[in-house]
């Protein structure tokens, strides 16, 4: 549920088992609850699950944050295509956290780089709302496109 409107997406653990558990425990922890989408890019991707962007005192900081662990990247030949959900990572494939992305236009250059492990079923013209969205030169969303909760369901 995002204060834009909700996006659903199923999770894919056959390809990504380690990095689904997680997103679950994490989910349903509660820790993504109240995070931003802090990355848009038209024509690319939106980017959300930092903890850091709970507390606009720490904007610099936004895109550095995660859950205090990493998990270990699970490549697969599924393509980034739009609806994908992606986990986010810095330069090494193994230091994916807690933050994902949403690809809004196939981005197939990431295959095989990125972990896929869900794929939206509702709510993409949410991500395009996002994705839209004024920002930055550090393509973060001038108005807030905040997680307001991330639930699990069956």
């Amino acid at each position: 549920e995002t204060n834009h409107g909700n996006i659903s997406f199923n999770l894919l653990p056959e390809l990504a088992p380690e990095t689904v558990r997680s997103f679950v425990k994490l989910a349903s922890d509660g820790f993504y609850d109240g995070t931003l989408f802090h990355r848009v890019i038209p024509g690319f991707m939106i980017q959300g699950g930092d903890p850091n962007t709970k507390d606009p005192n720490r904007k610099s900081e936004w895109g550095m944050g995660g859950p205090g662990f990493n998990v270990k990247a699970e490549f697969s030949s599924r393509s980034h295509l739009r609806g994908i959900v992606s986990m986010a990572r810095a330069m090494d494939p193994d230091s994916a956290g807690s933050q994902f992305f949403i690809v809004t236009k196939d981005s197939t250059f990431l295959d095989r780089e990125y972990t896929v492990f869900g794929e939206v079923t509702e709510g993409m013209d949410v991500a395009d709302k996002i994705v839209s969205l004024d920002r930055d030169q550090n393509d973060c969303p001038l108005e807030d496109a905040k997680m307001l909760k991330v639930s699990i369901s069956e």
